[in-house]
């Protein structure tokens, strides 16, 4: 049995409060530090949210330089490879940037990492020339890394083809969550009563959206259904937690419909079970996604989801999540978001409704408590053996 602990370098754009960033975050707090040690490698020059906490556990936050631009290529790899020579001491490099992953993994494994691993966590792309360009770049990912994973089946699909998944040649790893941090207990139901009481909300209806302001997210589609949910609900009031590209299109977007004063824009929140236990809803029309931590926060917090058929139906395991086609029109989705309140609302008065939730979540593998414990096993065999790639 490997005695000393293993040092898996993470490989990520920068430690902001995203999605992928978070659940990272909860595994490094959950990981058995003598057993698994994370370090990151970031192409971010300047510090972001996560940083401070990441050095503060004793793991390191390392900034390459410069960062990949297609026509600095040789530059790019140079400082890569720089990189590597210098650290000997990593066993595992695992690349969550899969539009370079395909660059960094093969040398990284040159520089004597014993195991890489590509890891998707998108189901989609952007649209235009960047996202033909990660397509491009990601072509041939299976064959350039030692193991693959993936949060969810589409994602698997989506990165590293149909073949392969079905093959059972990626190991899926939804992107589990400390589900204890967003139980319907009272301590969250009191955070939740104060951000009614900060933003002014009193017993109002509160439709809400936690996620980064993207593409992906359709948050102009959001504030269609929400213009349309408000012919119902004249109480109803719009809770927005995020922020990104798109944010100063949403807010524009909202005055120009009318809804404007409606519409709560609460930013980047580092706690968000409160938020969640403000919510009365959760509207999730996003385009594309991996596997959306948002719905399982949701679902862990017993709040109900009305949510896109185009996000993969794995993360849809309790009676709280419903779907429904981005085919359908703003109408729609306001009367099928009501309808689907109502019907959870009958769900959660049955007994013992919360217990069976929380169960069927740790089931489904998102309890991140139960991953760490997995990943630290499979970590230790993968730092014991020089693997081949793919």
């Amino acid at each position: 049995m490997l005695e000393k602990k293993v040092v898996v370098l993470q490989v990520i754009g920068e430690m902001v409060m995203g999605g992928a960033e978070s659940r990272i975050m909860d595994l490094l707090r959950t990981l058995d530090p003598e057993k698994v040690h994370y370090d990151f490698l970031v192409f971010n020059p300047k510090e972001q949210h996560y940083d401070q906490e990441i050095e503060a556990r004793g793991s390191h936050v390392y900034r390459l330089q410069p960062r990949f631009k297609m026509y600095n290529y040789f530059a790019f790899c140079k400082a890569l490879k720089a990189f590597f020579m210098a650290h000997p001491e990593i066993d595992i490099v695992q690349g969550h940037m899969t539009s370079t992953a395909a660059i960094y993994l093969p040398i990284a494994k040159q520089c004597g990492v014993k195991c890489t691993i590509a890891h998707a966590r998108s189901a989609g792309v952007d649209p235009g020339f960047k996202g033909l360009l990660t397509k491009w770049l990601r072509r041939d990912l299976y064959r350039r890394a030692d193991v693959l994973f993936a949060c969810s089946s589409e994602a698997a699909k989506a990165v590293y083809g149909e073949e392969r998944y079905k093959a059972g040649k990626v190991r899926i790893l939804p992107n589990a969550i400390d589900l204890s941090q967003f139980a319907p207990d009272e301590e969250n139901r009191s955070a939740g009563r104060k951000v009614r009481e900060k933003y002014g909300l009193g017993e109002r209806f509160v439709v809400g959206h936690v996620g980064r302001f993207h593409y992906a997210k359709n948050h102009l589609f959001l504030l269609e259904i929400f213009r349309e949910l408000l012919k119902s609900r004249k109480d109803a009031v719009l809770l927005l937690v995020g922020d990104g590209d798109t944010y100063a299109e949403v807010r524009e977007r909202a005055a120009h419909l009318g809804i404007g004063d409606r519409v709560v824009f609460a930013g980047m929140q580092k706690d968000t079970a409160g938020y969640y236990h403000a919510m009365d809803l959760l509207i999730f029309p996003s385009r594309y996604e991996g596997l959306p931590g948002t719905v399982v926060e949701a679902q862990a917090a017993g709040v109900p989801c009305l949510m896109s058929s185009a996000v993969t139906k794995e993360v849809a395991v309790t009676s709280l999540v419903e779907t429904l086609s981005l085919e359908e029109g703003a109408s729609v989705w306001a009367e099928e978001a009501l309808a689907h309140y109502r019907r959870s609302g009958e769900c959660k008065k049955k007994e013992g409704f919360w217990q069976e939730c929380y169960e069927h979540l740790c089931e489904k593998g998102f309890d991140v408590t139960a991953q760490a414990r997995m990943l630290e096993r499979i970590y230790r065999k993968m730092a014991v053996t020089v693997h081949t790639c793919i």
